[in-house]
């Protein structure tokens, strides 16, 4: 290609144009990424939040059970303690 064929206006904007699809083209693969990136960390938004609730259920159903443990353990000594006196 000589120098004239470069700098000829057609030869300009052929190039350009392709320059522009091949752009355009990775944009799109860029977006492409960005909208799969976007969407697996709003999934992983929603497991934490479904993980945190149901975390947040476990802990208040586990409270009587340390309750209950105490109760257990002080009615026992309550009860020797009475047979030791002797009723």
């Amino acid at each position: 290609m000589t120098d004239s064929e470069r700098n000829d206006p057609a030869t300009v904007a052929l190039e350009l144009e392709r320059l522009r699809g091949t752009v355009e083209a990775g944009f799109a693969r860029v977006d492409g990424g960005l909208a799969l990136l976007v969407q697996r960390s709003d999934q992983s938004d929603k497991h934490l939040d479904e993980h945190d609730t149901r975390i947040g259920s476990l802990e208040r159903a586990r409270w009587p059970l340390a309750s209950l443990a105490v109760l257990a353990a002080l009615s026992g000594v309550v009860v020797t303690v009475w047979q030791l006196t002797g009723r």
